[in-house]
């Protein structure tokens, strides 16, 4: 049973994945720190079952004892459910790191590392890492980069190297010292390592550019202690610099540097890759030897030689170029890059008559069919429609538009208004049209048209301006719309309102006949006494023959009123407010009187009288309409109490107002909002047309406004009229 248990835990283990963790000094998006990881993943990615977990110490921007010590009690946290196989540490602050706490967080782990600056064996030694650690070790070859610097440029007078204060700079500056003191007897060199970055520029600007070349070491903190991305502080050295730049890492490459002796991060990446899947293959990691000597290569930028006409043909045999063309192109690059111009703005030229001729063509296509679309369209509204230029010369018309006038629509091109309508008609449609052209705006009006075949109709025509492509003005649109049968329908319903209405004026007229009738029956039977009893003189006569006329006269005119209140208005005129009042009243005021109703007119305007400008009979109508709602209601309530009516009429600085006010109940609020719709009626016989009717009659007539409103324990109709809609009209006046 124990001997199953070995090899099955034996089994497992050899096919269990590896857990690998990589510790970087930096932060993701440092293109060295990148490098490594991508050239260690690409490693990876052929072998089966390894789990890499990377994780970044961010020491670039904060690297404190405290924050050290922080950060390894927080990986204790984090790693203390996870069974590391290996760790590698990429760069110096990982790599001293994995030793400080490698009893607390790696206990008896295996460490590879990559990317160590002034790397001593013995280092490993005093730690008691011998046994643990292998690696990689990173180191910059200054001295062959400074000979190759004197190679390229034989007149060099000045080398300017740019540094910063960062642990790796600072071990790259020891190293530095003597390389210095050794070529500074050939030119002048200038180490610069605690300038900012506006200074930096300056110095950089003023370097002579015949005999002046620039090393470009590292600059991730300048001395004001901004921070920057390796692109960023090289690109605003590179943006001034009119020297070459030299460097030693290969990640300032295709950023604007010349090249060297590049130590490179995906080297570095690749060593301690094939190391890891040693040790992860059962090899023991003290037996892996250190590389000290660091896969260092000379790389350069095509671009950068080519700018500065430098030539590595006779200074080197083995070395790589990186964006260089081939072959014929890079002999005669000039003239390639000239002849591909060409070829290319001439194809582009060609493509773009090609694209532009097919487009045109569609343009034309689509344009024949929106043409005929927009005749069929413009031909199968029913509203007239004709569009003229700004000289008043129609352009052309829709069908409904020669129906109208029963013109053919190509006799229309060419004429004017003054060719179709009566002319003063056409002098009110040029004046309009003037006013247009030059507010580009739009205009609403309403017509009378007198057709040729003696029909008359009504008719609103709506008219804009339109514009050209150049946006010049092109004419004026007109749309028409016949309202003759609208009108004779609203007309026949204020007459059928007004049959509505019948009912209570017959009542009214038989309570206004009631008296004079008694009183000609009392005459009468007077003198028929005094006849027989031979008593009757002519004086008698003559008193009843007075009498019984003002009688006859009070009843034929309450006829008169009956049937001035049913005859239609054919137009507007100019109408007193008070004397519509007394003609209703003359009608229907003893009925009020015997409805128990107190009715109370007060007027409350400076002039001695206050006139409308309206349809005379419609507005009575309106007012009968409204007097007899208040009075049908109150009589409903079938109670001896005194109800008030009053009636207010006075003026503002735009509109003459009526308030017609009633005590008989408020309306439903559920309701009051309903109550001028059609067809809504609260009367067991109504019709619901007479407040519909009185809306219309108001605000589609008069163009006014009417409202219902509850207040208190009142019910108030207001009517507003405007009081200066007569301006321009033919009108009458009829007090």
């Amino acid at each position: 049973m124990r001997l199953i248990l070995i090899l099955f835990l034996l089994f497992t283990s050899l096919f269990a994945s590896k857990e690998v963790l990589l510790l970087h000094s930096y932060h993701k998006g440092y293109k060295w720190s990148d490098d490594i990881s991508l050239e260690i993943e690409k490693r990876f990615k052929d072998e089966k079952d390894i789990d890499l977990t990377t994780i970044y110490m961010d020491t670039k921007h904060v690297a404190s004892p405290l924050y050290l010590n922080k950060l390894a009690q927080l990986y204790k946290e984090q790693f203390s459910t996870r069974d590391f196989d290996i760790i590698i540490a990429s760069d110096n602050n990982a790599f001293e790191f994995a030793i400080r706490y490698h009893e607390y967080l790696f206990k008896d782990l295996p460490v590879l590392f990559c990317g160590i600056n002034n790397f001593d064996r013995a280092f490993l030694g005093e730690n008691n890492m011998k046994n643990y650690m292998s690696g990689v070790v990173e180191q910059v070859d200054l001295e062959k980069n400074f000979e190759l610097i004197s190679k390229i440029h034989p007149n060099l007078e000045k080398l300017l190297i740019i540094n910063d204060k960062s642990k790796t700079g600072l071990a790259v500056k020891r190293d530095l010292r003597p390389v210095i003191e050794k070529y500074s007897q050939k030119f002048k060199i200038e180490y610069v390592d605690n300038l900012d970055i506006d200074n930096l520029k300056k110095k950089v600007i003023n370097l002579d550019k015949t005999k002046s070349a620039l090393l470009f070491v590292l600059l991730f903190k300048d001395k004001t202690g901004k921070f920057f991305t390796y692109k960023q502080s090289f690109k605003k050295v590179r943006e001034v610099s009119q020297v070459p730049i030299y460097g030693l890492w290969d990640f300032y490459l295709d950023y604007g540097m010349v090249g060297g002796l590049l130590t490179s991060a995906k080297a570095q990446g690749e060593a301690v890759a094939n190391m890891t899947i040693q040790v992860l293959n059962g090899r023991d990691v003290k037996t892996i030897p250190i590389i000290e000597k660091s896969p260092n290569r000379y790389i350069f930028d095509y671009k950068e030689l080519d700018r500065f006409d430098i030539s590595i043909d006779k200074i080197l045999e083995d070395y790589e170029v990186i964006n260089e063309p081939h072959g014929f192109f890079r002999k005669y690059t000039k003239l390639v890059v000239v002849t591909l111009i060409i070829i290319a703005i001439l194809l582009i030229m060609v493509f773009s008559m090609k694209a532009n001729i097919q487009r045109r063509m569609r343009v034309e296509k689509d344009l024949q069919n929106r043409i005929k679309f927009d005749k069929v369209l413009l031909d199968t509204l029913p509203n007239p429609i004709y569009y003229k230029n700004k000289d008043g010369k129609f352009l052309g018309c829709n069908k409904a538009f020669s129906e109208l006038l029963n013109i053919p629509k190509k006799d229309v091109v060419g004429k004017t208004a003054r060719d179709f309508f009566a002319a003063d008609i056409a002098a009110r449609n040029e004046t309009v049209d003037r006013k247009l052209l030059h507010s580009l705006g739009t205009d609403t009006s309403e017509v009378t048209l007198h057709l040729a075949d003696n029909q008359m109709r009504h008719i609103i025509i709506k008219k804009a301006v339109y514009l050209n492509n150049d946006s010049s003005i092109g004419g004026i649109v007109c749309i028409m719309d016949d309202i003759t049968e609208r009108i004779q329908q609203k007309q026949f319903l204020i007459q059928q309102g007004k049959l509505a209405e019948m009912g209570d004026m017959v009542a009214a007229i038989a309570h206004q006949w009631n008296e004079p009738l008694v009183e000609l029956s009392a005459q009468v039977q007077d003198i028929q006494t005094s006849f027989i009893l031979n008593e009757l003189k002519d004086s008698q006569v003559q008193e009843f023959v007075n009498d019984s006329m003002v009688q006859i006269k009070y009843m034929s005119q309450t006829l008169s009123d009956f049937r001035n209140f049913l005859k239609p208005s054919t137009k507007k005129v100019f109408f007193s407010i008070k004397q519509s009042f007394e003609e209703i009243f003359e009608i229907i005021g003893k009925q009020i009187f015997y409805s128990n109703i107190n009715m109370r007119v007060n007027y409350n305007y400076k002039e001695d009288d206050l006139i409308i400008f309206g349809y005379e009979n419609e507005f009575k109508q309106v007012l009968l309409n409204l007097i007899n709602n208040a009075k049908n209601k109150i009589i409903d309530k079938n109670t001896n109490d005194k109800y008030n009516l009053t009636i207010n009429v006075e003026e503002s600085e735009k509109y003459n107002i009526i308030e017609i006010i009633d005590d008989g109940g408020n309306i439903d609020s559920n309701i009051i909002d309903k109550i001028f719709e059609p067809y809504f009626t609260t009367k067991k016989r109504g019709t619901g047309f007479g407040l519909y009717m009185a809306k219309v009659i108001i605000e589609d007539k008069m163009k006014g406004h009417i409202t219902a409103q509850n207040r208190d324990k009142n019910v108030v109709f207001t009517i507003k009229l405007p009081k200066k809609e007569a301006k321009n009209e033919n009108s009458t006046t009829r007090r």
